[in-house]
């Protein structure tokens, strides 16, 4: 691993270091990282979106779901497997919460991968598109926190997520919504 990204890496773990054992910081991050497990968060922010019941909600569900299960299938199985990145050693860490520790690869994080792509989905034509760009950060950023991932690997999920999004935006773009006239 070039000095540069091992270099960022340690900076920013020694960021995350100084909110280890913080009771907020621990409580989100470790709910974040939990809720984040297998997609849960993003498939029951899919079927809130459907429930509300707006044009297009229901496709963008289904769509957000379809390209969650696509994108781990292509993260978790086959670009994972490319790489041989060992996870960040955390000695002397206590996790002060129940904790799943994966078996994969550490590059590139899944949890940001998915965060991030569904992020994208869910947000098309959404007026709570910044709820959940806030909540995929939060989610990519529990995986430092927690001491599973680097730095650098949820930098690329970031960016690998957000252009899987992109790509699904493009390939499934939702329909246009008919414009209602003031006298409707």
């Amino acid at each position: 691993m070039p000095d540069l990204v091992q270099g960022m890496d340690a900076r920013v773990d020694g960021y995350f270091e100084a909110l280890r054992g913080n009771a907020v910081a621990d409580r989100v991050f470790y709910t974040a990282s939990a809720l984040g497990d297998f997609g849960l968060l993003w498939v029951m922010l899919a079927l809130f979106r459907s429930l509300r019941g707006r044009p297009n909600d229901d496709r963008a569900a289904a769509r957000t779901l379809v390209a969650w299960v696509l994108e781990s299938v292509l993260v978790n199985v086959v670009v994972k497997s490319l790489f041989g990145r060992g996870r960040p050693v955390a000695e002397g860490l206590v996790h002060p919460y129940p904790f799943r520790q994966p078996l994969t690869s550490s590059f590139p994080s899944g949890h940001a991968t998915a965060a991030f792509c569904s992020a994208m989905l869910l947000s098309d034509g959404d007026d709570l598109a910044p709820l959940y760009f806030a909540l995929a950060l939060v989610v990519a950023l529990s995986r430092i926190h927690v001491k599973i991932h680097h730095a650098s690997d949820v930098a690329a999920g970031i960016v690998v997520g957000t252009a899987l999004g992109f790509l699904g935006r493009r390939l499934s773009p939702l329909p246009p919504v008919p414009r209602q006239s003031p006298a409707d």
